[in-house]
């Protein structure tokens, strides 16, 4: 029993690491979401980690989930009519970020809240694990 015990650490480990770059890649976007660009190379894009199951090969089921990778949004940048702004183009349009601050908030409560989880977990199991040990006494 304590070895799976072991295993759910590992597997919660996991999550935190997960939520925790999500949480990151979250108040970057909100940082941004009204930095403003004079051309849509340099424009902010939204980001979002992407998610994956991490497999344990051994016993064919899984072992937590790993980070793949972050990834820009492809939704179109807003452009804004800016004309006395001192990075407006010739037509007197800015660039602004995708970024959706709704999205965002909805991402950082979901990203909370699933971290918040897996403390649970976390703790939970460790209560398991030391009553298994007062088992032995």
């Amino acid at each position: 029993m304590s070895m799976s015990l072991f295993r759910v650490f590992d597997i919660s480990g996991s999550a935190l690491r997960a939520q925790t770059v999500r949480l990151n890649t979250t108040a970057s976007n909100m940082a941004n979401v009204d930095s403003i660009s004079s051309s849509t190379a340099t424009t902010y894009r939204a980001r979002q980690p992407v998610f994956a199951a991490r497999l344990d090969a051994a016993e064919d089921e899984v072992a937590g989930v790993d980070v793949l990778g972050i990834v820009e949004s492809q939704a179109p940048l807003r452009r804004e009519y800016r004309p006395d702004h001192p990075l407006a183009d010739p037509q007197g349009y800015v660039n602004l970020p995708n970024v959706n601050p709704v999205e965002e908030m909805a991402n950082m409560i979901s990203a909370s809240r699933s971290y918040q989880s897996n403390v649970e977990v976390l703790n939970t199991s460790k209560q398991m694990l030391m009553r298994t040990l007062a088992l032995g006494d």
